[in-house]
């Protein structure tokens, strides 16, 4: 069973200034629900009880976001308000958050490996807030975990088919479909240009990682913009046939572009019509 989540939360949502200036990306919202929270119950719905959470400068809003706010709630008390504040009031009550602190942008490799001390020795999930998933059904990591179940001694990535002339903007699995939507992965690029992609299978922001994961990526070297690279970290387990690729059931939204974010939004709203 995967009990905890990681969610590397440090980055500096260029894409999104000035509105990131002073307000982390993550809790950006999308209709009244910021993308960290919907992250959070997602890993919820696949039965995580600790979210350990790591946080750069400029941050405590997520902190303040998932703790009890006494004097608002004695605002609203016995109000029509009131509901509105009852499911992040029972995520802060019945789950466990935990942060510490990424000191500098090195990659999404190094914030995993920033997120070591909270995580201890155990297999875990990723999840990257904005990339927001739905499913009426079972959530993208629900259905990651139970994968993992079958296949306990290897990391398991997310994928979906993009458009060739996007390969540059995600990592990149090549690898052999050993049952339907689930690939052995032989091997993984950071953002190649669509000429030099293996496929056009792209890794999406949902991970579940093996313990091992922590000592690859401190022999990894940085790659891709000087940054250490997950992809390039798994590469190295996949060598070892230790990394499985699924293609996910579900819609995925790039909330870290503004069109994928704009596009979040009305999807969400229509749905909740």
């Amino acid at each position: 069973m995967i009990r905890k989540c990681l969610f590397p939360a440090a980055g500096y949502g260029t894409r999104f200034l000035p509105a990131t200036k002073a307000i982390p990306k993550e809790m950006l919202p999308v209709l009244t629900k910021p993308l960290l929270q919907y992250g959070v119950e997602e890993a919820i719905s696949a039965g995580c009880n600790t979210m350990a959470i790591v946080t750069g400068r400029g941050k405590r809003a997520i902190e303040d976001h998932f703790d009890r706010s006494y004097e608002l709630e004695n605002q609203i008390d016995g109000t029509a308000k009131e509901s509105l504040m009852r499911e992040i009031k029972g995520i802060v009550d019945d789950y466990t958050f935990s942060y510490t602190r990424q000191v500098e942008m090195k990659g999404l490799g190094h914030a995993i490996l920033t997120g070591q001390t909270l995580i201890g020795d155990e297999p875990f999930a990723v999840i990257l807030a904005d990339d927001l998933c739905d499913n009426d059904t079972k959530s993208v990591l629900t259905q990651m975990t139970e994968l993992h179940e079958k296949h306990p001694d290897c990391c398991i990535v997310a994928i979906e088919e993009v458009p060739k002339e996007d390969t540059n903007k995600y990592g990149v699995i090549s690898g052999t479909e050993i049952s339907n939507n689930i690939f052995k992965v032989n091997d993984m690029v950071e953002k190649p240009d669509p000429k030099d992609a293996p496929s056009n299978l792209a890794i999406i922001g949902r991970y579940i990682l093996i313990p091992e994961i922590f000592e690859v990526i401190k022999t990894t070297k940085p790659g891709k913009g000087g940054e250490i690279q997950i992809t390039d970290a798994l590469l190295t387990l996949a060598k070892e046939d230790k990394v499985l690729a699924y293609k996910f059931d579900g819609q995925r939204f790039d909330c870290g572009s503004v069109d994928g974010f704009v596009e979040a939004t009305n999807y969400f709203y229509q749905k909740g019509k």
